[in-house]
Parts: structure tokens; sequence; C-alpha cells
């Protein structure tokens, strides 16, 4: 009987220690737990995440420090640090219609467009509550400033010098405030219609003057090549025939009902020669009635006074006659 007791016992101890070992083994096991789970709070407290277009800024008690913290993991401290992230890529920032009027006098509306980075991520998360938007009150300001500076044809044709006067313009805050302005450039200028029609017809008048011009230019070209062939040819009478009869070729080949010739000058001015010899021959030979005839009729002296007659010369060239007169004589 007292061995089974001690048996019995004996199994009854080797069954609370293994007990004791197994709640000593979940107390470990539990404590093990809690302080993965305890350093994986810390992790996730003291840890911080930067991208590769960011830069970090960390604050301690308020009060910032002086690295900056670049991409990949920060470590901060979980309750006295605080990080701010600044993006570093260059920012693309419209400035909205400015209205204004141009140092010659014309209301026009301009917009344009910055290009901009943060170069300073303190400077710009310390100097200035918030970079964009003072960005953009400052362009825009700037902006209304240029219009008042520059004239209309320099803002509609020759707007580097402009560009470059804004960008000038906006650097002297941005320095201030960590910001390096890459590029500004002026989309668009809106005119009043009434505008638009004046330079219209500006155009418009200057394309006429111009076409004048060049119509002028050929004329006078054009009459100075005619009076050197005129030369020629009178050297030659014979090359104005031929002038004429090329011309008559050059009509007759189309498909025409009527050929109209030009009557050579030099034909006129022969037969009107040989017109006024014939009057004068008439003249001489007969007397005026009522005269008495002298010794001295049909001399020149009474020619002098004897009247001329018109005799009409008809030449047929074309449907039509063309007459020809004499001039009177006196």
């Amino acid at each position: 009987m007292e061995a089974r007791v001690r048996a019995r016992s004996g199994h009854r101890a080797g069954r609370g220690r293994s007990r004791r070992v197994e709640v000593t083994a979940m107390i470990v096991v539990d404590a093990l737990v809690a302080l993965l789970v305890l350093l994986a709070v810390y992790a996730g407290l003291s840890v911080r995440l930067v991208q590769q277009t960011q830069r970090g800024v960390v604050f301690r008690f308020g009060r910032v420090l002086d690295g900056v913290r670049g991409p990949g993991l920060a470590r901060i401290l979980p309750v006295a640090d605080r990080l701010r992230r600044v993006n570093v890529q260059i920012i693309t920032m419209p400035i909205p219609a400015q209205e204004g009027i141009t140092r010659d006098n014309v209301t026009v509306r301009v917009d344009a467009v910055v290009y901009f980075k943060v170069v300073d991520p303190v400077k710009a998360i310390v100097n200035v509550q918030d970079y964009g938007f003072a960005m953009s009150q400052v362009a825009q300001t700037s902006l209304r400033s240029i219009i008042g500076k520059s004239e209309l044809d320099d803002l509609l044709a020759n707007r580097e010098p402009i560009n470059q006067g804004l960008e000038l313009m906006l650097d002297s805050p941005a320095l201030g405030w960590g910001i390096q302005i890459d590029r500004v450039e002026i989309k668009d200028v809106a005119l009043p219609e009434s505008m638009k029609r004046s330079m219209a017809r500006q155009a418009e008048a200057d394309r006429e003057r111009r076409a004048r011009i060049i119509t002028a230019d050929g004329e006078f070209q054009a009459s100075a090549r005619l009076s050197e062939a005129a030369k020629v040819m009178s050297a030659t009478p014979a090359a104005l025939q031929l002038r004429l009869l090329q011309t008559v070729v050059e009509v007759a080949a189309e498909k025409n009902s009527t050929l109209v010739l030009p009557f050579p000058v030099e034909l006129l001015r022969f037969l009107e020669s040989a017109t006024d010899r014939a009057t004068a021959q008439a003249a001489r030979i007969e007397p005026v009635p009522g005269s008495q005839p002298g010794p001295e009729a049909g001399s020149d002296e009474d020619a002098r006074g004897v009247e001329q007659l018109e005799l009409p010369v008809e030449l047929t060239a074309g449907p039509g006659p063309l007459r020809v007169a004499p001039p009177h004589a006196a």
C-alpha cells in the first residue's frame, strides 16, 4: 500500500512539473510575441519612407534639423520627430489669364505657364507657408506688370525677351523661398474683336501697297524693255513688219472667226504727208474765184492767200472705214 501511495504521489508530482514547464513556455512565448509587437510598433513609428522624387525635412519638438533626409528609409524618434516630405520634381503651374493695357494702350488678356522646382526643401517649408500658392500669386502680379511694360507687337511676335523679363521678375522672390525658376512662357494673347478687325485691315492695306509697288516696278521694267525694242526697230524698219507678221501668226493660231490687225502708224504718216503734198500742188495750180489774174498769178505769194481744200482719205481696215483728214492750213 505504501508503495502504491508513493507511486501515485510521484506521478502527481511529475504531472505538476510538466504543467509548470508548459506554463513557463507559454509565458516565454507570449513575452516574445509581445516584444515582437512592440518592436514592430516602434519600427512603424520611427521609420518613414521617402520616395526618389522627394526629400524629407525633420522637425524635432518643432525645430527643424539641419540634415535633409534623402530617398529611402528615414529613421526618426517616434514622439519627438515629425517628418515632412517635399517634392523636388519640376512643377508645371499655369498662370490664369490676366487682363491689362499695353504700353501702346491696347487691352489684352494674356495667360502663361511657369516651370519651377524646389532646390532647398528647408527654405521652401520654413520661409513660406505654401510655396505653390505664393508662386501663383507672384506669377500673376508679374504677368500684369510685364503686360503694362510691353507693346502689342512684342506680345504677338517677339515673346522671347518678354519671357526672359518675366523669369527675372519671378527669380527675385523665388530665391528666398528655395525655388528655382526653370522656364516661363506666354501661352496665348487674346485681343478684342475690334482690334482684330483693325489689324486685318492694316495687313490687307499693306499687302495691297506691296502689290501696287510690284506692279509699278514690273511696268517700269517693261517700259524700259519696250523703249529699247523701239530703238532697235527704229534702226531697222523691217523689224516692225516682222513683228506684225509674228503677231498675225500668234492670233491666227487661235480658233477665231475675226482677225484684228494693228494698223502701222508709219503708213498713216506716209498717207498724211502724201495728202499734204497733193493739197499744196492743187492750191498752186487752181486760182481762187473772184480774183484777177495778173502776171504774178500762180506764184508763191498768191498761193499763200489760197485756202487749202480738205481731201478726206478713206482706208478700209476691217468692217468699218477709217478716215484720215489732213490738218487745216491757216
